[in-house]
């Protein structure tokens, strides 16, 4: 690992250094505010040159985000075939110039000076010269502390170790412990504010359901691995979620997700400045959906006698109901005389001709004289 990152760790120290040159100017070379300060300087040099990074992972996100229904709309149709699922997931990438690391580039580029300062600390804490820290910076920086922690102390150093840096347990384990504590609110807040305000919230997708497993899993994650950073790395760490949350905060409300909170927000302060004009037709769209939301009404609660009759019965309904039973009662003996007069009539005419039948069948024909 030495060997391969040598070239890194010479620049990240040539780029402390420096910046505790300068600092040494205002503050005494060997506190923690020189050192802890060319520190954060690391930090906010590494992210002014990945801005443009930061921008195309921006841009990646709300591609993800619209490709969401398409992506599902695959997975569904070739479901039980992978392989052509992942060619039709490449094809929709190519097709709209979207690639799914972009939203990880931030994080992958700072890793490798994530890596030499956590080196350059441990070379420190181990009283060893590394990079362009000689000697006698390296004597500066064992004595430098920060709220009485030493730069290169860890929370699972031995009480030995610790003592030998010139500080107490109880000292470095306070302020590491705070330091984690607010390295993941920073964290926890960052991606919260990136679910309840940037996302568009008129499409439901497994996009936001990553996002928000991610909004609990990183804090947890950077509680964990925290207790193993020296406090250097930990003020490093604290310093990029501080700035990722001041940037995010001013593209959001620079440049929101359409359809999201943010993006309302942001409609309601250019309309009331001024700079926002809307078509007469949309105006007058939502004057009108307004007025219907304050008209509506709730409808009223109907007895058990109206919504039998449907509600809608006029008076003295039930008099005609009753008189026009009583007429049909009256009508009913008559009509059912007639049915069986009817049948009898049909009765006795069938009856008469199933005799007469009966009468020719029993009619035998005489015989001829001839065969007698």
């Amino acid at each position: 690992m030495d060997t391969i990152l040598g070239p890194l760790y010479t620049a990240v120290s040539w780029i402390i250094v420096q910046f505790h040159s300068f600092y040494s100017l205002i503050f005494d070379p060997n506190s923690g505010a020189a050192w802890g300060l060319s520190i954060v300087s690391l930090v906010v040099l590494i992210r002014i040159c990945l801005i443009p990074l930061f921008v195309k992972q921006i841009k990646s996100t709300r591609n993800m985000q619209a490709l969401q229904p398409k992506m599902k709309a695959i997975q569904e149709r070739y479901k039980s075939d992978k392989q052509r699922q992942s060619e039709e997931m490449m094809k929709l990438y190519k097709e709209t110039g979207t690639n799914p690391l972009s939203s990880c580039l931030p994080i992958l580029a700072q890793s490798p000076f994530f890596i030499s300062l956590y080196q350059v600390l441990s070379h420190i804490a181990q009283n060893k010269t590394v990079g362009v820290i000689d000697q006698t910076l390296l004597q500066s920086a064992q004595k430098a502390h920060i709220f009485g922690a030493p730069l290169a102390a860890k929370f699972m150093d031995s009480a030995a170790k610790i003592e030998s840096l010139g500080a107490s347990v109880t000292n470095v384990r306070v302020v590491t412990i705070i330091m984690i504590v607010l390295m993941s609110a920073s964290q926890f807040y960052t991606q919260r504010q990136l679910m309840t305000k940037n996302v568009d919230l008129t499409v439901k997708t497994p996009f936001m359901q990553q996002q928000k497993m991610l909004m609990y899993v990183f804090p947890i994650m950077f509680a964990v691995f925290g207790i193993n950073f020296p406090v250097g790395v930990l003020v490093y760490w604290l310093t990029t979620n501080v700035w990722t949350m001041g940037q995010q905060m001013f593209v959001i409300r620079r440049n929101p997700t359409p359809g999201s909170k943010a993006f309302a927000e942001r409609q309601e302060r250019l309309r009331a400045q001024g700079k926002l004009v809307e078509s007469p037709a949309e105006v007058e769209a939502k004057r009108a959906a307004e007025e219907a939301r304050q008209n509506r009404q709730q409808p009223k609660r109907q007895t058990k006698a109206k919504r039998q009759t449907g509600g809608t019965a006029p008076a003295g309904g039930g008099q005609r109901t009753r008189a026009g039973s009583g007429q049909g009662a009256a009508k009913k003996p008559s009509l059912e005389k007639k049915d069986a007069q009817e049948d009898k009539e049909k009765g006795g005419a069938s009856g008469s001709r199933t005799a007469k039948s009966g009468q020719r069948k029993g009619q035998q024909r005489p015989k001829h004289p001839s065969k007698k």
